[in-house]
């Protein structure tokens, strides 16, 4: 199957990033490319780091950017290991960060890497086939506790504690090997009248799959890391799908503009800490109409933008 993946807010990103023609950017969840490939457009003596923890999607943008394939540096990998990964490329600094944390039309339309409720397939989610850690094994060996707390933060459903109950209900009968085993035991543990409002797997479905890939913990401990790379002047833009993704991001960016921690009644600072640069989005950038007419799956996507500070 062809790679496909909707590069969201495409215009609005490129914008953002203020591209210099000599600069070093970084991609950090590479896709099928289609950000980067507006980028290298762009560059002349520059040069991007792409990184992705999918395979299909580092051969699918190696091909899409063939044409750029002296500009370009493709690394397999998650980006929350971007620092040391370029650390080994000899690159220290980079003049914009770009994040799009959406998964792909691709993961999400192929059937056998089981992220999708529409498909019955074998429940496995993971973005690296090369980690351990399955859909299956959450689904079938996480205590009932913890599928509560999974689907109820990670998934924010109303029905999370009778969902979980299910799930270690049915699978005492036998292990829920597939994605449709999974979908009828949600569809119980949901009310008739309450499935009316979308598919009643769908937070399910996304929870179990932040969880099998670690995906707010990578983005937790990475933020940090991304500031510091950026040389002076360097932009950071990030593109969220998810409300916890958005609060981090938001969080994160809020302390490394102002990371005093001085009590507000103290009329100097004397903490000492200095601000690392200025969110440059106050409030987050929202798809265009246009745009959400031609893909829908943008309707959640926030664009929140970082400057670092000039010396």
């Amino acid at each position: 199957m062809e790679f496909k993946h909707y590069s969201v807010m495409l215009r609005e990103t490129i914008e953002y990033l203020n591209i210099k023609a000599d600069g070093t950017y970084l991609d950090g969840t590479l896709g099928g490319g289609g950000h980067a490939w507006e980028v290298c457009g762009r560059l002349e003596k520059g040069h991007l780091y792409g990184i992705d923890q999918d395979d299909a999607a580092i051969a699918a943008a190696g091909r899409r950017l063939a044409d750029f394939a002296d500009k370009v540096t493709l690394i397999r990998g998650n980006y929350s290991n971007a620092r040391a990964a370029l650390g080994e490329q000899g690159v220290w600094q980079v003049d914009g960060i770009l994040l799009d944390l959406g998964v792909s039309s691709y993961q999400l339309d192929t059937q056998e890497r089981g992220f999708s409720y529409r498909y019955d397939s074998p429940l496995d989610m993971r973005m690296d086939r090369r980690q351990a850690l399955t859909a299956r094994d959450i689904v079938n060996t996480y205590s009932e506790a913890q599928l509560f707390h999974i689907i109820r933060d990670f998934g924010e459903d109303t029905f999370a504690k009778n969902i979980a109950k299910h799930i270690v209900q049915a699978r005492e009968r036998g292990p829920i090997e597939t994605t449709g085993q999974l979908n009828e035991v949600i569809k119980a543990a949901i009310p008739a009248k309450m499935r009316q409002n979308g598919h009643p797997s769908k937070k399910t479905f996304q929870a179990i799959r932040i969880e099998c890939n670690h995906e707010l913990e990578a983005l937790k401990d990475t933020l940090e890391d991304m500031i510091a790379l950026l040389a002076p002047g360097g932009r950071f833009c990030i593109i969220t799908f998810h409300s916890l993704e958005d609060r981090i991001v938001k969080t994160a960016f809020k302390k490394a503009e102002n990371p005093c921690t001085c009590p507000p009644e103290f009329p100097v600072c004397v903490c000492g800490r200095q601000s690392l640069g200025s969110v440059i989005t106050r409030k987050p950038v929202l798809p265009g109409q246009e745009e959400l007419a031609e893909n829908s799956r943008s309707k959640s996507a926030k664009l929140r933008v970082f400057e670092k500070k000039e010396k």
